[in-house]
């Protein structure tokens, strides 16, 4: 992982506005340090206010940077969704990047809308906040960018089984499905890029590396620590994501997947009709159709 190339892209940061999803913590922390640091407006959403403001505070003495402020937002929740969307929205400041880096691992069971619990924070929270925000981004650009954290593990899904995404978490380790929602994120971003055309706001989906971040937090003990101990760290997690939020390279294309900081070609089966149908659905679901 090239700590260079975040660094690199980070200098795109100044003057801009940011808001990160799980930016308390995590690789969304180490991206909000990034993008702070580099003279960016940082917005932090996270469910927790006590950890949200301890977070806020971290930022701020990591960067030097007093432009740091926090968001209430608890993915698996669209009404929480929609607050967050709303509290932004009634603020004086334009959007010029969404990461949408929030995201659970292993998890099961299913939203409080009744989603499975994977999809429903991973994808369709993150959807909802996205077209909550939508018309900020397009206000705020050209060069408005939407960020998907995605993962590789997206290429082991084999597609997405609609009617499963009403039901609870089938696998033992919830590891598939974290698979389908991460190959929603890829499919999300090439039909924004397809949607969002001429509009002045570009998507980018990515691969952070395997990290040894917070999502693993549901791992028992020693077990969790066998697993993290050869990943990378936050900070080497974060520049894929810096570099799509701020590179000047990464502005030529959108609709694109990235891992380390490069174009990669996603999952075959990440085809148009299938982001097509997934826009739909997810339309229809949250209510914005």
């Amino acid at each position: 992982m090239n700590d260079a190339a975040g660094a690199a892209g980070a200098a795109g940061a100044s003057g801009r506005t940011f808001l990160v999803t799980g930016g308390n913590t995590g690789i969304g922390r180490a991206t909000a340090v990034a993008l702070a640091r580099a003279g960016g407006r940082v917005f932090i959403a996270c469910r927790s206010a006590s950890a949200g403001e301890a977070a806020v505070g971290f930022i701020k003495a990591e960067s030097g940077s007093s432009l740091v402020w926090l968001l209430l937002l608890d993915l698996a929740s669209l009404e929480s969704v929609r607050s967050c969307a709303a509290a932004f929205g009634s603020r004086d400041e334009p959007l010029h990047v969404l990461v949408n880096n929030a995201g659970v691992a292993g998890q099961r069971g299913v939203t409080s809308d009744g989603f499975e619990r994977n999809f429903g924070v991973n994808h369709l929270g993150h959807f909802a906040l996205t077209m909550g925000l939508l018309d900020r981004l397009k206000t705020s650009g050209p060069g408005a960018r939407i960020v998907n954290v995605a993962s590789d593990a997206h290429y082991s899904a084999k597609g997405v089984d609609f009617d499963a995404l009403r039901r609870p978490t089938r696998s033992f380790t919830g590891m598939r499905e974290y698979a389908v929602s991460k190959l929603c994120n890829v499919l999300f971003t090439q039909e924004l890029a397809r949607r969002l055309s001429g509009t002045g706001v570009a998507s980018y989906s990515l691969h952070p590396g395997v990290v040894a971040s917070d999502i693993w937090r549901r791992v028992p003990w020693p077990a969790r620590g066998l697993i993290t101990r050869r990943m990378l760290t936050v900070e080497q997690g974060s520049v894929t994501s810096v570099y799509c939020a701020t590179s000047d390279a990464a502005g030529a294309e959108s609709g694109l997947y990235y891992d380390e900081s490069a174009v990669r070609a996603p999952n075959p089966i990440a085809t148009p009709e299938l982001g097509e149908l997934l826009w739909k659905y997810s339309t229809e679901w949250t209510g914005l159709g």
